[in-house]
């Protein structure tokens, strides 16, 4: 690193409002890892971004260098026969997506490299699901993790030691410093890990609604076109879809529930929940077309269609469990591996009418508060818990009728949820409008 500087005076270069250069950026970032940038100088600067945000130019000199702080995936030596391609999701509740995802695109001749968050707060984290299923590793090392998706086509594993570090630290700083809401930061701390995977493309899916990190359509907008704006510009070509979260995503929420529907997702696509089957197709078609598997999206989306279909994709996700430990039966016995809860029952709708809105974030949280989640990261998860058979908005329910269906140890939690959901969701005289699940596609800017 060329030059030496006072962090003191980068952060009030930043408090002030003044632009960054790339060697002061990397010079705070080499701060990040080497700890010689202490806790308070980095929630400083930290809050200091918060208030006063990075220019684009910033955004990606931040981007490159966490990006490179630790090891560059590289694939080019495997010889793969087809585009390194990846997905990204902001979190939400009943967000699945990746797991069928990852297999349908791997079918259509992709290779899938997914390095999946666990979940914080009321969002669900992919790895938290995959855990649930006995014996799956979502920590392997390097050598494996390249193996499986040189021989499978895809693995979904979790942040290793050795992938943007400084980006471990920092997002531990902005945790406990109220600072995680900076889009700056939000876009460098998502995109050095994903960069760091080696992509050829990348496709976001930037969840706005009440049960989303961006509540706000303006805020999910910001984020979206930062990523792709970044992203592009760090030579990484990415299309940003902006899609709803004011429901839950297909009909159940927890770990090993989820993993059911995906399972049932896979091997009967027919019976699929539609928002559900929607928005995978739409994505797997994105990823497809960005990475020039497919030329056009329609192309596309039958190509993602008839993989799942066939089978394909189902055989796919089946042997990346095996690959990485898990059954090697899993998809033909499911409840064999995913063992049901000692009670589970109905949540009684208390009226008559139709579901018009739903609290997604309170029902995150309820599940959060029987351990189906965490409020911090080093918290445990138990998997069994969740919801099942959840019903959505714009389908009728009747007074005493199950609008979901409760998995958990104790009657007392049943009777919690009972009480729970019934507040968090809305049943009106009225059927409200069904929303489409994709809002807008957002791609790079012309930059200059």
């Amino acid at each position: 690193m060329s030059g030496y500087f006072l962090p003191q005076e980068l952060i009030r270069k930043k408090r002030d409002g003044q632009i960054l250069t790339d060697a002061e950026i990397g010079f705070l970032v080499q701060g990040i890892s080497d700890s010689s940038l202490s806790d308070a100088q980095l929630g400083a600067f930290a809050m200091a971004v918060f208030h006063k945000g990075m220019n684009m130019d910033e955004r990606i000199s931040l981007t490159q260098h966490m990006m490179h702080s630790g090891s560059i995936l590289q694939w080019q030596d495997l010889n793969l026969n087809g585009p390194v391609v990846d997905k990204h999701s902001t979190g939400g509740v009943g967000d699945k997506v990746s797991l069928m995802l990852a297999a349908i695109v791997a079918a259509c001749g992709g290779y899938v490299p997914m390095i999946s968050g666990r979940g914080l707060g009321h969002t669900g984290g992919t790895l938290d699901k995959l855990e649930s299923i006995p014996g799956y590793n979502a920590t392997p090392d390097e050598a494996q993790f390249r193996h499986t998706v040189q021989k499978v086509g895809c693995a979904i594993i979790g942040q290793t030691a050795q992938l943007a570090p400084a980006d471990q630290r920092f997002y531990a700083t902005r945790d406990v410093t109220a600072t995680v809401e900076s889009i700056s930061l939000i876009t460098a701390s998502i995109l050095s890990k994903k960069l760091a995977s080696g992509l050829d493309a990348l496709v976001m899916d930037v969840k706005t609604g009440s049960g989303a990190f961006a509540d706000t359509y303006n805020m999910a907008q910001e984020l979206a076109q930062s990523i792709a704006d970044v992203a592009t510009g760090s030579g990484v070509p990415t299309r940003c879809l902006i899609t709803d979260m004011n429901q839950v995503l297909g009909r159940s929420v927890g770990n090993a529930v989820e993993v059911l529907e995906c399972i049932d997702f896979l091997v009967n696509p027919t019976q699929a929940d539609k928002r559900l089957l929607q928005i995978t197709l739409d994505l797997a078609a994105h990823m497809l077309q960005i990475s020039d598997i497919e030329a056009d999206l329609s192309t596309a989306r039958v190509k993602a269609q008839k993989a799942l279909e066939s089978g394909n994709a189902a055989e796919i996700f089946g042997r990346m469990v095996s690959e990485l430990g898990g059954p090697n039966n899993l998809l033909q016995e499911p409840n064999h591996y995913l063992k049901p809860m000692s009670v589970i029952k109905p949540i009684i709708a208390t009226k008559t009418g139709y579901i018009s809105a739903m609290d997604v974030r309170g029902i995150g949280m309820s599940m959060v508060s029987l351990k189906a989640g965490r409020t911090k990261a080093a918290d445990s998860i138990d998997h069994g818990v969740g919801l099942t058979n959840m019903a959505q908005i714009g389908e009728r329910v009747e007074i005493g009728q199950p609008v979901a269906y409760a998995h958990v140890h104790r009657d007392a939690d049943a009777i919690q949820l009972q009480r729970e959901l019934t507040a968090f969701i809305t049943i009106t005289n009225e059927n409200s409008q069904e929303k489409n699940i994709v809002y807008e596609v957002l791609t790079a800017q012309k930059q200059g």
